[in-house]
């Protein structure tokens, strides 16, 4: 197939790639749309004349409510990533999941590690068998965030900035910073160190929208942790391309 279009429907986010002659030409991120209608309004006007032209699209989706907009569409095929030749993959896995730990295993060799970090932030590992080993999920960094502001009365919204935060803070905004990126810093590296002490030669690749925030961290606090990581944010994506070619 020598054009496509991939779409990833997260929980807060639609995630869009335009793949031609097996190579990632664009991608977008959009707002979710409430009926079709919409969409000429909320997506690139590239974005949509490729809907229009019809050009295959192939949606994996965590969200159903929204996909079902799609499923009008003429060109639209809905992912299964069950016939992937992944072991012990349970039920409720996510395939936003599967198909990232697919695309790093195919794109980088098993066994491997996916540090996802999107809404959630994710680990996934898998053996040099192809076998799920398991992993976690915790709250990403805007999740946190917004958890303090909404759920506390005194503290204020805010943003992680992209420049290097002291740990200890002298204001409650820096404080809350300073929590959040630390703790997920610490967490990434303890993951990171026990899933190298079971697989040394392992890959691990960092992905998801805040993955260059969390790897310029990691570049400062955790420098020896940082040089055994892979960044790539279109993981996701590069998933999708190998089980197209898998059909």
């Amino acid at each position: 197939m020598n054009n496509w279009l991939g779409l990833i429907i997260g929980n807060s986010r639609l995630h869009w790639c335009y793949f031609q002659d097996e190579k990632i030409q664009q991608t977008w991120n959009t707002s979710q749309a409430e009926s079709l209608a919409e969409l000429p309004h909320i997506l690139d006007k590239t974005l949509y004349s490729y809907l229009k032209a019809q050009i295959p699209l192939y949606i994996a989706s965590v969200v159903p409510s929204v996909t079902k907009i799609y499923l009008s569409l003429p060109q639209t095929t809905i992912i299964n990533p069950n016939i992937l030749p992944l072991q012990d993959i349970y039920s409720t896995m996510g395939v936003d999941r599967i198909l990232a730990l697919w695309g790093a295993g195919c794109t980088y060799g098993f066994p491997c590690l996916v540090i996802d970090s999107g809404t959630a932030l994710t680990f996934t590992g898998a053996d040099e068998d192809k076998k799920l080993i398991g992993g976690a999920i915790l709250p990403g960094v805007k999740l946190q965030l917004q958890t303090l502001f909404f759920n506390t009365a005194a503290l204020p919204e805010v943003e992680i900035i992209r420049e290097i935060i002291p740990r200890w803070a002298k204001n409650t905004p820096c404080a809350i910073q300073s929590g959040v990126i630390y703790t997920l810093i610490a967490t990434i590296g303890d993951f990171s160190q026990d899933w190298l002490t079971k697989y040394p030669e392992s890959n691990i690749i960092l992905t998801g929208g805040d993955a260059l925030l969390l790897f310029q961290y990691l570049e400062v606090i955790l420098p020896d942790i940082s040089n055994k990581i892979v960044l790539n944010s279109h993981l996701i994506f590069l998933g999708i391309q190998k089980y197209i070619e898998d059909l």
